[in-house]
């Protein structure tokens, strides 16, 4: 994000200070009312010195601790694991089943607990109004109107000169962690006394757990907190360090983020201020050249679709090189494939949409969309104020419903394409676990949402999804862009589907071949072939446009 000038001051930024998966924590955010807590610091050090004699958390423990059930601390695991940041912690190498036996850190569930007090950016109601002010939860002057307008009257409400862009977040994010990082150290500090006076401590392991939040070095030539910090850097790996007091990391990394904001925000102000073709490199495509439909890779690894409309869209595994997340946002009436292995996926604000995501090994959040179908096989689904879509599933957790959601439905995975078995085993998704219709439904009223609802309501249940008639099942044809060579080994459907949607699926067949059959044997002049054929593509035409299956067709138009 910044590369400040070199100093000899050993407390000065050294390295480059980039947020470190905030975004997908701040996105996962979970909308449960007992998680929002009237003094963070206060009730998370009570829970911290009641936990303590464990050295890894189970669902069982938390849920006693917080008094909540124990699905939701068991969902509470389970989004910690999908945004941790090492991979080798036993919690994100857990299988579903094992998640109670690997347990989480201590360290690592307290801060993310205390970031369940993030309230994600207010959408800016001035160009030049100030977007980095820390928010915390709160009714709105506006109660009762925006929860009247649907999904995407929401999102338009909103016009996109308005909506915070990828800096304007980052920027929020810094800004929030800058006025909260003296709590947060104090969570992971230990008590000492120094010359009979209590004082605060951090080891190099407890300050290694800020990786939650904070990185050093760009990406892919990151290095770890210890080595970017002057006070445990060379530190020899046979002797543990000495700790260091708490105001001393806190002087330290607050010069880090202060740098970093201040980088930030200059390149926000170059952007609304420069002139109309200028770029940021974070910023989806559709901002710079509003008139043309691209897609652009970001500084962290993301990669934005954006305002795709009647049309077909295709991305593979090699056009996706160095991204670790897609965000779809604003594509409407088109057919999109996504077909690669990626962590975390984003669809926001789409409609009358056919989105394939190949596997993401951590998080798929699908918010504020209309009448989309999505087909994705992931860890983890989240859906937020949807309406009338319809998501084909082929989960390892539990699919979270939260928010305002509408007609919904849910269906066992339908499709496949030849590198997708390759796909999920990158990033480690379990094709013998299909969760798919296990919904789990959270409140209605999201206290982290920066568009608030109507007040009092926040113990509504979300509406939850149906599972889709097995009558309405259909396979989905994934076309085979490489000539019939195919470089992977997939060729059918890597989850199996239950019995209903198996036996109706076996049972179109045994139908079409019948149908095809009796054709076949009706003596039939040519003109009533004719006849017969025409009527036949009628209907069939009908149907494409009736089902909105005539998307598909334009895989086969030119771009």
């Amino acid at each position: 994000m910044c590369t400040p000038a070199p100093s000899r001051d050993p407390r000065s930024p050294s390295h480059k200070t980039t947020i470190n998966h905030f975004s997908e924590i701040s996105k996962g955010l979970l909308p449960i009312p007992k998680l929002i807590f009237p003094d963070t610091t206060q009730t998370l050090t009570q829970l911290k010195h009641k936990l303590s004699p464990l050295n890894r958390v189970n669902s069982s423990s938390l849920a006693d601790s917080l008094q909540i059930s124990t699905d939701h601390a068991r969902l509470i695991l389970d989004t910690l694991a999908s945004v941790l940041n090492s991979e080798s912690d036993p919690l994100v190498k857990a299988q579903p089943d094992e998640v109670d036996s690997a347990g989480a850190d201590l360290r690592d569930l307290i801060l993310f607990l205390y970031i369940q007090s993030y309230k994600k950016l207010l959408p800016r109601t001035h160009k030049d109004a100030a977007a980095v002010a820390d928010v915390w939860p709160s009714t709105s002057a506006f109660d009762g109107y925006l929860s009247a307008l649907s999904p995407l009257q929401l999102v338009r409400s909103n016009s996109r000169r308005f909506m915070p862009s990828q800096a304007d977040e980052e920027a929020h994010q810094l800004s929030y962690l800058q006025k909260h990082m003296a709590n947060i150290l104090s969570l992971l500090a230990e008590s000492v006394e120094v010359e009979g006076e209590e004082s605060l401590v951090l080891s190099m392991e407890g300050f290694e757990h800020l990786g939650f939040l904070v990185q050093f070095g760009d990406k892919g030539s990151e290095v770890t907190l210890s080595q970017a910090a002057p006070f445990f850097a060379n530190s020899d790996p046979d002797m543990p360090a000495v700790p260091v007091p708490a105001t001393q990391v806190l002087d330290w990394i607050s010069q880090n983020i202060a740098s970093a904001l201040e980088h930030i925000t200059e390149r926000i102000s170059a952007k609304e201020n420069g002139p109309a073709n200028s770029s940021d490199p974070d910023v989806a495509m559709a901002d710079a050249c509003a008139s043309s439909i691209k897609t652009s890779p970001s500084a962290r690894g993301s990669c934005f679709i954006e305002g795709i409309s009647k049309s077909s869209f295709v991305k593979q595994a090699l056009d996706l090189k160095g991204s670790s997340s897609v965000k779809v946002l604003n594509c409407h009436d088109s057919i999109l494939y996504i077909l690669a292995p990626l962590r975390y996926a984003t669809i926001y604000g789409c409609s009358d949409a056919t989105i394939v995501l190949g596997a993401v090994g951590k998080a798929v959040r699908i918010e504020h969309c209309e009448r989309v179908h999505v087909i994705t096989a992931a860890k983890r689904v989240c859906i937020a104020n949807c309406r009338e879509c319809v998501f084909f599933l082929g989960v390892n957790q539990r699919p979270l419903m939260v928010g305002d959601n509408h007609k919904l439905q849910v269906a066992p995975y339908n499709t496949f394409y030849s590198e997708l078995e390759e796909h999920m085993a990158d990033v480690g998704i379990d094709a013998n676990i299909n969760r798919w219709d296990e919904t789990l439904s959270l409140g209605v009223v999201d206290p982290h949402d920066s568009l608030s609802h109507s007040a009092g309501v926040s113990d509504v249940q979300a509406e939850s999804a149906a599972r889709l008639d097995p009558d309405q099942f259909t396979n989905f044809l994934i076309p085979n862009w490489f000539g019939g060579e195919s470089p992977g080994s997939t060729k059918d459907n890597p989850f199996q589907l239950p019995e209903a949607y198996m036996a109706s699926q076996q049972r179109n067949l045994k139908n079409l071949e019948e149908t095809k059959q009796l054709l076949r044997e009706v003596p039939l002049e040519e003109n009533q072939k004719r006849e017969l054929s025409s009527a036949l593509h009628l209907l069939f035409k009908d149907w494409l446009y009736a089902s909105g299956n005539i998307r598909q067709l334009y895989c086969l138009q030119g771009d």
